[in-house]
C-alpha cells in the first residue's frame, strides 16, 4: 500500500436481527387484554340479557291480561242494558270471548258473572255457562276482596249499601294467566299465575 493511499474498505456482513417495533408490541398487549376482559364481562352480559328477555315476556303476559280484562269491561258498560235475566247469559258469553281472543289460543281462563245472575267460564278456550239467570234482575252491594266477589243479599235498586255507595248492577270479571319462564328455576322470573280482575257497574 502506498503512502497517503486509503486502505480498501471491507464490508462486513451483518448478522440478521429480528426486532419488534413498540407499536407492534402495543397491539399485541391490547389484543391480550380486551381477551381478558371479554372472558371477565361476558357472563355478566348474557346475565343481563337472559334477566331483560325473561322480564320482558312476562310483562308482556300480564299487559295482554289486563288490556283483555279491560277490554271486557269496556264491553259491559257499552252494552250495560244486557245485564239482567234475558240477555245475561249472552252477555257473559260475551266477555268470555274477548278475553279469549286477547292474545293467543287457550292463552287465558275467566269467570264472568252478570250481577250474579248468569256465569261464563272460559278454561282451554271452551266457553260454558251456568248460573240462575233470574238473579241478575236483582240489585247488589258486592264487596270485592282480593279477585273474589260476595254479593250479599238483593236489595232495592237504588237503596244505600251498609259498607257506602248505592245498590245497582254489576259485572264481575276474573281471568287468569299461566307465565312458564323459559329457563325454567333458574330463571329470572319464576313460572307463575298471573291474575286480574274487575267489578263493572251496569246501573
Amino acid at each position: 500500500m502506498k503512502r497517503g493511499q486509503r486502505p480498501p474498505r471491507i464490508n462486513r456482513i451483518r448478522k440478521p436481527s429480528v426486532r419488534v417495533k413498540a407499536s407492534t408490541r402495543f397491539a399485541l398487549h391490547e389484543v391480550g387484554a380486551a381477551a381478558v376482559e371479554f372472558t371477565l364481562v361476558a357472563p355478566i352480559y348474557i346475565l343481563m340479557l337472559v334477566g331483560i328477555t325473561e322480564l320482558s315476556l312476562a310483562m308482556y303476559n300480564r299487559f295482554a291480561l289486563n288490556g283483555s280484562v279491560s277490554a271486557a269491561a269496556n264491553y259491559a258498560i257499552l252494552n250495560a242494558s244486557e245485564a239482567g235475566s234475558t240477555s245475561g247469559a249472552t252477555l257473559a258469553q260475551n266477555l268470555a270471548l274477548i278475553v279469549a281472543n286477547g292474545h293467543a289460543s287457550n292463552w287465558a281462563n275467566a269467570t264472568i258473572t252478570v250481577n250474579n245472575g248468569p256465569v261464563a267460564t272460559l278454561s282451554g278456550g271452551v266457553v260454558t255457562t251456568s248460573g240462575t239467570a233470574t238473579n241478575a234482575n236483582s240489585c247488589y252491594c258486592p264487596t270485592l276482596s282480593g279477585s273474589a266477589v260476595t254479593w250479599g243479599s238483593a236489595m232495592t235498586c237504588g237503596a244505600v249499601c251498609s259498607g257506602g255507595g248505592i245498590a245497582g248492577k254489576f259485572v264481575w270479571i276474573v281471568a287468569t294467566s299461566q307465565y312458564t319462564s323459559l329457563f325454567g328455576s333458574s330463571g329470572v322470573m319464576p313460572s307463575q299465575m298471573f291474575t286480574t280482575s274487575s267489578v263493572v257497574e251496569t246501573q
